[in-house]
Parts: C-alpha cells; structure tokens; sequence
C-alpha cells in the first residue's frame, strides 16, 4: 500500500520545526546586531542626544514617560480599531454588493480607487473642518486608508471561485445564495484575510496622519501629536520613544492578523499548506 503524499515523516517534522524557529530568532539577532551597532555609534561619535538619542536614553525616556505615552498610544489604537472594523465591514458588505449587481459595481468601484489614490493627508483638514469632530473626523482618515484593501481584494476572491464548480452548482439549481454561502464566501476567505493584514497596518497610518492634521490645529490626541510636541521642543528621546510604539504597534496588529489568518486557513489552504511543508 502506498503512502499518501501528505504525510509528513519525522526528518520532515523536524525540518519544520528548525525552519519556525530561524524565522524566530534570524528578526531578533539582527534586530539585536543593529541595536548595539546603533548604540556604539553614538557612544563613539559622541552624537548629542537632540541629534541622535542611543538606545539606552529612548528606552530610559520609554520608562519615564510612560504614563504620558501609554495614553497617547490608546487613544491612537481606539482611532485604528475603529477605523479598522468600519473598512473591514463596509468593504465585504460592499463586495457582496457588487458581486451581486455588475451595474452597482462599475458605477461605484472607480470612485472606490479615487478615494484610495487620493493622498489623506491632502483631505484631512477637510473631513475636520467638514465634520467637526476631531475623534469622528480621526476615525474617517483610518477607515478611508484601510477601506480599499478588503474590498478589491474580496472582490478577487469572490470571482476567484472555480468556474468548474460554479457550473456545477449550477447544474443542482444551486440558489445564488448557496453559491455564495458554499463556493464564492469559502474561495474568498483567504483574500479577505489577506487584505485585513494589509488594511491593520494602513488604519494605523491614517490614525497617525490625521492626528499629526489634527495636532497643528491644535488638538493633542494620540502619539502622532507626541512626535509633533517633541520635535518642536527637541526632545528627540521622547519622539524616539513614540516611534518605538508606533513600531511595535504595528508589528503586533500584523503579528495578530496572521494568527487570525493561519486559524482560519491553516489546515485546508495551499498557500498555509506550503508554509507547513
């Protein structure tokens, strides 16, 4: 009797498993090597921390300033969650509703692609003045960055479906709304998924251009007005220290949507599939 393709042996297990745990630890050791070199550098040079702050003083600054950073820091994350789940709701509902209407499709896609080219920060006095609430006008900025992503990429996989299958759904009389449930929705879930880890990153950015929008008119929300407070008082520390955050924060919303992703198509998707092998 043969054995099945997919069955992985122990030389292949271990494999894998020393493939995960180089792509642990290769980020950390460079992530290590470019600290210290950083650090000596400015130890070396005698670099003025207005110009270029070490390591060490950006994390003293992290710890000393962490009561103010850790508010700015929420008060940016609320603005990227929010804008986050209205681009992730309006762009699959929108994607349903295209691919069940062409017309409704090709009169509204292009002013979907207009919408996304157009630079937010050139739009965000607008939508403040416009709006007039700055955390509303806030959450308008992320959710337009964020939108585009989960609607064209839902769109893909919902067109993205096996013609094959579709015939054949239509050959049992399949209602559209089984074809969609059973053959179009489950072809569509790894794109979906693909645009949320596009789509986490970019709330975060048009939460922290609005802000810095928001910031010269005077209003101090979140870490983008930080950055604005530290540069004009060059406290460069502290400006470092609210790059970290961003940074980190960044890292995490990806880090935590490829979980999502890896739980919902790890054990049945070609593209998790390979990444397993």
């Amino acid at each position: 009797m043969s054995t099945p393709q997919n069955r992985r042996t122990p030389i292949d297990s271990g494999n894998s498993h020393a493939l995960r745990v180089l792509r642990i630890l290769l980020p950390i050791i460079v992530a290590a090597a470019g600290t210290v070199a950083w650090e000596l550098i400015v130890r070396i040079f005698d670099i003025q921390p207005y110009v270029l702050p070490g390591p060490v003083a950006v994390i003293k600054t992290l710890y000393g300033d962490w009561d103010v950073l850790s508010q700015s820091l929420l008060a940016t994350l609320v603005t990227t969650l929010e804008g986050f789940v209205a681009a992730a709701v309006g762009g699959i509902a929108l994607a349903l509703l295209f691919n069940v209407s062409r017309i409704l499709e090709y009169s509204l896609f292009p002013y979907a692609v207009i919408l996304q080219v157009t630079p937010v920060v050139s739009i965000a006095p607008l939508i403040i003045i416009w709006v007039g609430d700055i955390n509303l006008s806030l959450l308008i900025c992320a959710w337009i960055v964020a939108f585009f992503p989960i609607l064209s990429n839902t769109i893909l996989g919902l067109n993205s479906a096996d013609h094959n299958l579709i015939n054949l759904f239509q050959l049992y009389r399949a209602s559209r709304w089984q074809t969609l449930r059973y053959l179009r929705l489950p072809a569509a879930l790894p794109y979906f998924l693909g645009g949320l880890k596009i789509s986490g990153g970019l709330a975060l950015i048009g939460a922290v251009v609005a802000e810095f929008v928001a910031g010269t008119g005077g209003a101090e929300t979140g870490l983008a007005s930080r950055i604005l407070e530290s540069y004009y008082r060059l406290q460069v520390p502290r400006l470092f220290a609210a790059l970290v955050l961003l940074g980190a924060t960044g890292i995490a919303i990806f880090a935590l949507l490829s979980w999502v992703s890896r739980r919902a198509i790890g054990h049945w998707h070609e593209s998790a599939l390979a990444e397993e092998e």
